[in-house]
């Protein structure tokens, strides 16, 4: 269940050039929330619209929250002051589901934060981490204290491998078994995972990123086109049906 509460803010602090750390102080959303759902955040009086923001993990009664300044309203958040109150509801949309699992974590940018609760959850966990530069890189060593391996790549090559998270996670298929693939960041990202795991036969939850109005399914904003099990297409919302989905159910369109 949902609550919308006011939300103190306990820490906040820079981890690269554009993310943020926020640990907030949350009561029954922390106590409620599951790996891979979200909470929407009003940014300030000046902004209508609330911001969607990832669940990185849950300690207790606190949230930590890791997001990047964008625009306006996370530029806002990114401003607040220990004790600041900030409206925040959630826990939102459905979670990854790796309880149990032995589980290849695959995230690009600020893709990465909403893997590091779920990898937490699984019975082992390896992780592929795709970033531009090796100075917006994050969180690096929660990955390697949660994971067996954390295999870690850039665009230009400054940080472990040239290349993509993709090809970081293409390296550890071929050395590891696996029962499960989870996603998260761009949509090629998403696409070229699902494509993966489909090559392999391995289930596969991919954590879709849309832009949100309400968060709660009704103002149609963050639609995305998937199919039933009879393959027929329909549109359904990021923010209620998701964010996370079974790759099999979402359309990739070219």
């Amino acid at each position: 269940m949902p609550y919308q509460q006011d939300c103190t803010v306990l820490s906040l602090r820079a981890l690269n050039e554009k993310a943020y750390e926020m640990i907030l102080e949350a009561g029954g959303i922390a106590e409620e929330a599951k790996p891979g759902q979200f909470v929407n955040i009003k940014c300030g009086e000046g902004h209508l619209l609330r911001r969607p923001i990832s669940i990185c993990e849950t300690s207790a009664m606190q949230l930590r929250l890791v997001f990047e300044v964008r625009g306006e309203g996370t530029e806002w958040l990114s401003e607040r002051q220990i004790d600041d109150q900030v409206s925040v509801l959630g826990p939102l949309g459905r979670g990854f589901d790796a309880e149990g699992k032995r589980a290849l974590f695959i995230g690009g940018g600020i893709g990465v934060p909403p893997l590091l609760w779920a990898a937490e959850s699984a019975a082992s966990a390896d992780a592929a981490l795709g970033f531009a530069t090796e100075k917006r890189s994050l969180l690096l060593a929660d990955f390697a204290r949660v994971c067996g391996q954390a295999a870690v790549a850039t665009d230009d090559g400054s940080l472990g491998l040239r290349g993509t998270a993709i090809d970081a996670a293409e390296k550890l298929l071929a050395q590891n078994t696996y029962d499960l693939i989870c996603a998260c960041g761009p949509k090629i990202l998403l696409r070229r995972a699902a494509e993966l795991a489909a090559a392999r036969g391995i289930p596969c939850q991919i954590s879709m990123e849309e832009r949100m109005g309400c968060g709660v399914g009704a103002c149609l904003v963050c639609a995305v086109k998937l199919r039933d099990k009879n393959g027929e297409a329909y549109y359904g919302h990021v923010c209620k049906d998701g964010p996370v989905f079974s790759s099999e159910e979402v359309v990739f369109d070219d």
